[in-house]
């Protein structure tokens, strides 16, 4: 497990890395903030399953809108468009990736977070955008508004 880092203005954890799987699946928790929402875009290596911890969040994938609550899972496999949209004042889950490996450009393209940050550090979108690409990543589209 990793300490926590600040990826696209909300906190990340790496739980289980890839390493530890051999490649099978990586685990990671994120926590946001209402109406966080990261652009739409697609993964072409692998599947991501969400379990929603704590609030509710909104998840689009493809043409469908899953409204979640703490409990509630749904899947985002890959070559599908898909985002999603906290629509409580905090949220947290956990994600997984299966294969692993894409926990690497998350860790890779954030900051620390400081004990006591509750500010979350700038960020380039354009320089993680760029990174993506070697992880088979690419934006599909704006965030999702509501």
């Amino acid at each position: 497990m990793t300490d926590q880092f600040w990826f696209l203005g909300g906190k990340a954890r790496i739980l289980i890395p890839g390493e530890a799987t051999h490649g099978a699946i990586s685990v990671m928790e994120f926590a946001d903030t209402e109406k966080h929402a990261p652009p739409l875009h697609i993964h072409d290596n692998e599947d991501e399953i969400w379990t929603v911890l704590d609030g509710e969040i909104s998840f689009f994938v493809g043409d469908d809108r899953y409204d979640l609550e703490p409990g509630n899972v749904a899947l985002g496999p890959r070559g599908v468009p898909h985002a999603y949209l906290v629509r409580s004042p905090l949220a947290r889950m956990a994600v997984s990736f299966a294969p692993a490996g894409l926990e690497k450009w998350f860790s890779g393209n954030s900051s620390p977070v400081i004990t006591g940050d509750d500010v979350p550090a700038p960020f380039d979108i354009g320089s993680i955008v760029a990174a993506a690409e070697a992880y088979q990543l690419r934006v599909a589209g704006p965030p999702p508004v509501s």
